[in-house]
């Protein structure tokens, strides 16, 4: 509903394996032209394994971990292109902001809940319980 090709429940399911049994191996022109990887950690060595031969690699995070190990056998094979994005420069979210004005960015937020309810909101985050977004009103 969100404009995906493809979603994967990466607590339920290996990513690198759905990518490989639905779009087949590198050799064989399987992954994907883009992979966004939100958070490092554990998540980024599969992630290479992910990208299709000339496919990109973005990185926009380290949540999960700043120092993972790194395969580069896949990196320099499928001849990927890896990036980072960092977002927070003045224009991007200036430009973000526009984006939500004019309604053409409508973020899935879960739910808001007050200030007084911090706690469960952090409750909520820790137990990846929420899909979205969790909005703190004042």
């Amino acid at each position: 509903e969100l404009g995906a090709d493809d979603t994967i429940n990466y607590s339920v399911e290996d990513f690198a394996d759905h990518t490989r049994r639905t779009t087949g191996t590198l050799f064989t022109g399987g992954g994907y032209d883009v992979v966004v990887n939100f958070t490092g950690g554990d998540t980024w060595a599969r992630s290479l394994r992910c990208v299709k031969q000339g496919g990109r690699l973005l990185t926009c995070g380290a949540t999960a971990g700043y120092d993972p190990p790194t395969d580069i056998r896949f990196i320099w094979t499928a001849e990927m292109d890896i990036r980072g994005s960092n977002g927070w420069k003045r224009d991007d979210l200036a430009a973000l902001l526009e984006l939500v004005r004019s309604r053409r960015l409508v973020p899935v937020i879960d739910r808001e809940l007050p200030l007084a309810e911090g706690a469960e909101a952090m409750r909520l985050l820790e137990d990846r319980s929420f899909f979205g977004k969790i909005v703190i009103t004042p």
